[in-house]
């Protein structure tokens, strides 16, 4: 058969590596699984840059649904993160203060704590006496915490527009020793005593800095941050921490080379995600683009959660406990304190996800929160990199969002990938990849001769 068609010009091309194919020698009906250009939100410096853009494009806030993110290799960026990591430190003092002093403040509490797992707390919160040489500090420490808070909040009131040039709270040479200090509490698990009056102004603090930012609930206590390299996938060098110096090593090329430097982000660990039986998960999420202008997309009605091989732990940040992905996780074993209930191939169906929301007592959150928006969120992405993706009319492409899930039960975006694997990992992927392949082929050329017939799991949710 290959013999007889060798010399004949096809007209649907599937490939599964983009960089085979010369976009520019494509004939206008060709039809192709892929489209070119697409790194401007199939990359994670991509989607870094160009989520930002989605308020001109409709009234979203990227804050709501992506991690706060920066790129190393760009100068006011990485100045930005640094007064980031600072900012939310000082707000992490306050939280620690408040939890280990026994007054978890409102808004920050932990939802759900009564089941298996689902919503342990991941904060500390030990009962220890002072360290020795920090304990006088403390309270010292916590108002230096205060005062950035607070100018912070001021700011992000506007309070200081009239300001020739607001003075800052600290030094650079002030923050490191905060940060030192900082570390040593997070770390050493100092005792903390609050007065009445700080206790109050960081209870009264917190809730109003929620009212301006939307990852506040998120962020938890340790400041993680993850730092992955702009432009690799399954997993490949991403790394967690809670060191400023590590990450800016890292913008200098001093772990890495200079050409590999450049391509680094980092981007806020969320510290508080949803846990099934005390373990980290996230969701593979398909969804199919037939048209760049008019933007079409497609959403598959299924997907799959990935788990991690350790059960979760910000005391430990290696790659088993917190990165999701199958490539990753197959070169751990799982740990034998993993719940029994969990899947040794470390694989759920949505289906399975629904039930044990189910058993937990929030059977409607898949269908009322989650699944909404990843959809909302699939398309505000989507619609803020348009006009930058190299489209060709005909052909199409399936695309794979990963998200995480907060303990509120918000998806939070981590990154989308074109050329997904669809390898059969397990039993769940074995017939999930299948469906999805033939579903695609339903949708990009079946419906061209019958508009309606089935597209399999395939959801129309937005056609310009």
């Amino acid at each position: 058969q290959s013999h007889l068609v060798r010399d004949q010009v096809p007209n649907f091309i599937w490939t599964d590596q983009r960089r085979t194919v010369n976009f520019q020698l494509l004939r206008r009906d060709q039809v192709m699984n892929h489209y070119a250009r697409v790194e401007p939100f199939a990359t994670k410096k991509g989607l870094c840059l160009n989520l930002r853009n989605l308020p001109w494009f409709e009234q979203a806030d990227p804050n709501t649904f992506f991690p706060r993110c920066y790129r190393l290799a760009a100068a006011d960026e990485r100045q930005e993160f640094i007064e980031d990591f600072r900012l939310t430190a000082a707000r992490s003092l306050i939280k620690i203060a408040l939890e280990r002093a026994g007054h978890v403040p409102v808004r920050m509490e932990q939802p759900l704590k009564s089941h298996e797992g689902q919503g342990e707390s991941h904060s500390s919160s030990y009962p220890m006496p002072p360290t020795a040489g920090l304990g006088h500090s403390l309270p010292l420490l916590v108002e230096q915490a205060l005062k950035v808070c607070e100018q912070h909040l001021g700011s992000l009131r506007h309070q200081d527009i009239d300001e020739d040039s607001p003075s800052p709270c600290m030094t650079d040479t002030e923050w490191d020793h905060f940060l030192r200090n900082y570390y040593h509490v997070v770390r050493e698990e100092a005792g903390l005593v609050l007065s009445g009056e700080q206790r109050n102004r960081c209870q009264e603090l917190l809730q109003q800095l929620a009212e301006y930012l939307p990852q506040l609930g998120m962020e938890g206590d340790h400041n993680v941050w993850i730092i992955k390299p702009g432009a690799q996938s399954q997993g490949r060098g991403i790394i967690c921490t809670t060191q400023l110096e590590e990450v800016l090593q890292l913008a200098r090329g001093r772990r890495a080379s200079l050409a590999q430097a450049r391509d680094w982000v980092v981007q806020k660990y969320v510290e508080r995600p949803m846990l099934i039986f005390g373990t980290k998960f996230d969701i593979r999420q398909w969804f199919l683009v037939t048209d760049w202008n008019p933007l079409t997309i497609w959403f598959y009605g299924e997907s799959y959660l990935r788990f991690c091989s350790k059960p979760f732990s910000l005391h430990h940040l290696g790659q088993a406990q917190h990165l999701c992905n199958v490539s990753v996780q197959k070169r751990f074993k799982l740990d034998p304190d993993l719940h029994p209930q969990l899947p040794h191939d470390r694989i759920w169906s949505c289906h399975q996800f629904q039930e044990y929301l189910a058993q937990v007592g929030r059977a409607g959150v898949w269908h009322q929160v989650m699944v909404p928006t990843m959809k909302a969120v699939v398309v505000g992405a989507l619609h803020s990199i348009q006009d930058l993706v190299g489209s060709q009319k005909g052909s199409f492409e399936l695309y794979g969002a990963d998200f995480l899930i907060g303990e509120d039960c918000q998806p939070w975006l981590l990154e989308i990938n074109a050329c997904p694997s669809m390898a059969p990992s397990s039993a769940v992927t074995r017939r999930l990849c299948a469906s999805v392949q033939q579903d695609v082929l339903r949708v990009v050329i079946d419906r061209r001769d019958n508009p309606t017939c089935s597209t399999g799991a395939f959801e129309l949710i937005y056609k310009q």
